[in-house]
């Protein structure tokens, strides 16, 4: 089973379901060991590093969202 099989199940299950599933599954990723972390962060950070040298994604200043956040969490 691939994972757009089980992204499609998944998101055919009731909201309680989905709830459960996403607690179990943000769960599991607890039990990573910080070698285990780090290397999704590099993933991750590669990941976005390709997203903006092909345009798929633009930079925000910090404080323009800084000032953003702020102004949601009047």
């Amino acid at each position: 089973m691939n994972i757009e099989t089980i992204r499609r199940e998944a998101l055919s299950l009731t909201v309680g379901e989905r709830a459960e599933l996403a607690e179990a599954l943000l769960s599991s990723l607890d039990a990573l060991s910080p070698a285990e972390m780090e290397t999704l962060w590099f993933q991750e950070a590669a990941r976005r590093a390709v997203e903006l040298d092909q345009g798929l994604s633009t930079r925000i200043p910090s404080d323009v969202v800084r000032r953003e956040a702020l102004a949601r969490l009047k």
